[in-house]
């Protein structure tokens, strides 16, 4: 095949998917959650710190030994963020008007309207019926979009291998106990009950109806029922969502809908890019194969001589 061929084919190719049908990158929907998804509602004012999550979690999902043992709580001197080898971490809040901190863990929140899922356009994640964001990595080409799109910066990116690079995240638990209607490792290890496993829609109920038993000792929000088009973990604090790490500018659309445009150029972008490079591949070499062409004329004429 000709060079001017390929390029052709180059960017016949990119401007077909990036001017074809319209990409899942740029779907933006009202979806309220399967009716029978599962979540979890995490009690912050009961959580203590202990870290027996991040324990049964290691174990469950079979990751690498943590540089800190799980009962040193130095860790807390500084916020964590879930990585490839921790899928969840606790960090500890210090309230300004109180001696006694708050302990939260992050993890994936399994999104009702997974931003990842929705700016991924080889159809890496799928949320599941149970409530479940998961992901399949033998489709992932590693772009990264969904490290873009999440707004709790939960996928982590393993460099483990050089020629299969793989995003990480918590999964609910979903191959080993959420699909058989088990509760995830964490919530089943917790001695505090901070964290209650159940349908999500009677976890809403029961978030508010804490609240409304004891307002002293709850700040008026469940955060997750409706931020970001709702999550599947849900949260409850004394103080507001800020004064334990969770951003209250989100909003209650879904993140999509604010990142819609940029992450529906990513396909146009590996596709469009290699066929620019090429032509300008093209473009610096044309001169040069000119002159070897003449070159080799010339040889063969003085051969013949």
């Amino acid at each position: 095949m000709k060079r001017r061929d390929f390029l052709k084919g180059c960017l016949i190719s990119g401007a077909a998917t990036s001017l074809g049908a319209p990409s899942k990158s740029w779907a933006v929907g009202s979806f309220e959650g399967y009716p029978d998804a599962m979540g979890v509602l995490v009690d912050t004012t009961r959580c203590i710190g202990c870290r027996s999550c991040e324990a049964a979690c290691n174990k469950e999902q079979k990751l690498p030994e943590p540089d800190v043992p799980f009962d040193d709580t130095s860790v807390f001197e500084e916020k964590r963020r879930t990585t490839e080898k921790a899928y969840t971490v606790v960090n500890r809040y210090d309230a300004k008007d109180s001696q006694k901190p708050s302990y939260r863990k992050m993890q994936c929140n399994h999104c009702n309207e997974p931003g990842c899922l929705t700016s991924c356009f080889v159809n890496a994640y799928t949320k599941t019926g149970e409530g479940a964001v998961i992901y399949d990595a033998k489709v992932c080409v590693g772009c990264r979009t969904c490290m873009v799109a999440c707004p709790f910066n939960i996928p982590a990116y393993s460099y483990s291998s050089a020629f299969a690079p793989i995003i990480k995240k918590c999964i609910f638990c979903y191959d080993t106990r959420l699909k058989f209607g088990k509760p995830p490792a964490c919530v089943e290890i917790c001695p505090r009950e901070a964290l209650t496993f159940g349908l999500r829609k009677d976890l809403v109920k029961l978030g508010h109806e804490r609240i409304r038993a004891t307002p002293d000792r709850y700040f008026d929000h469940i955060y997750g029922e409706k931020e970001l088009g709702g999550t599947s973990w849900l949260y409850l604090s004394k103080y507001s969502p800020e004064n334990i790490g969770l951003d209250e500018t989100v909003g209650n659309e879904p993140i999509i809908s604010n990142v819609k445009e940029f992450l529906g150029m990513v396909p146009m972008v590996l596709t469009i890019w290699p066929a620019l490079f090429s032509g300008i591949h093209l473009l610096a070499t044309r001169g040069k194969d000119h002159d070897d062409a003449h070159s080799n004329d010339s040889e063969q004429k003085d051969g013949k001589k």
